[in-house]
């Protein structure tokens, strides 16, 4: 069962006195792939000051069916109407295609009517951010590395290029945030965790416990058998570790990262990121026998 995905800060408000009736809430049962556009297209919808009224003319669609399309119910949409539903709203063509493309095959369409959708009517040419194309840049690897801790290699590489074509359809909130580095990490957490298996309503780090460096300075059977024994009982116990202090571990113990670069992917400063991990170690510590924190990566 996939988890929601919900973009950093406070939900945004119809503007000041928009007529007509409020537009009801994503409903429940929207995957995560359909909310990764649904969510930050309502955004800009709820920004922009426009109402249903006033895009049914331009995105030549009826206003009941607008606000089904912007709720997540009802028909999913084919992307001409996308198209012209982006160009109302001044949304980038290119990673909105891309985030729409991966819900519709992940909704049951078909790769056929996914090419008959769009064919003809490309991706609008919105020039990428260079902020966004900067910071993608800098934080690919790190983020790689963290998605590979919960998913297998292709699905981390999808959930990184699904993060940013997010980021990208959310940059102008990105920019206005406190920090658009917490903000992106924010989006990829969401992105990764709705994505990885869960157990008790925590992340499992499972897949990571096959890459450990432990596991690959061996060759005795039982030896290794032991060690994969251990590394498990320590995600186990770090998957119940609080959001912040999870990041950090997995950052710091699995990802192998410096407390400095942990900091910067994280957009926090680096008194937050120790802070955290003595938090994080002083509960493994009572949850399970940790080896002697010597400050550098732990398997």
């Amino acid at each position: 069962m996939t988890k929601p995905i919900n973009l950093p800060g406070p939900a945004s408000e119809p503007a000041p006195g928009r007529p007509g009736r409020k537009l009801g809430p994503i409903d429940s049962t929207v995957s995560s792939s359909h909310r990764a556009w649904l969510e930050p297209t309502r955004e800009r919808y709820l920004s922009s000051g426009c109402t249903l009224h006033e895009l049914s003319f331009t995105v030549l669609l009826a206003k009941s069916k607008l606000s089904e399309l912007l709720r997540g119910v009802g028909y999913y949409p084919r992307w001409e109407v996308m198209q012209r539903l982006a160009g109302q709203l001044e949304l980038p063509g290119w990673p909105l295609y891309r985030l729409w493309r991966q819900a519709a095959l992940d909704a049951g369409k078909s790769r056929e009517w996914v090419d008959r959708s769009s064919e003809g009517k490309t991706a609008l040419a919105t020039g990428q951010p260079l902020e966004h194309g900067a910071l993608c840049d800098t934080v690919e690897a790190g983020y790689l590395a963290f998605a590979g801790a919960f998913l297998t290699a292709d699905a981390a590489a999808c959930a990184v290029k699904d993060s940013f074509a997010i980021l990208w359809l959310s940059f102008n909130e990105a920019l206005a945030s406190s920090d658009y580095r917490r903000y992106a990490w924010r989006i990829l957490r969401a992105t990764v965790l709705a994505r990885a298996d869960h157990r008790d309503q925590r992340p499992v780090l499972v897949p990571a416990a096959f890459d450990t460096l432990a596991l690959h300075d061996t060759t005795d059977l039982d030896e290794r058998i032991a060690q994969l024994t251990e590394t498990l009982e320590l995600f186990t116990a770090m998957s119940k570790l609080p959001d912040a202090q999870l990041d950090v571990m997995v950052l710091r113990h699995v990802c192998g990262l410096t407390p400095e670069r942990a900091s910067d992917l994280l957009g926090v400063p680096l008194a937050a990121v120790r802070s955290d991990e003595r938090h994080a170690r002083r509960f493994l510590t009572d949850t399970i026998e940790l080896p002697p924190h010597n400050g550098g990566p732990t398997p």
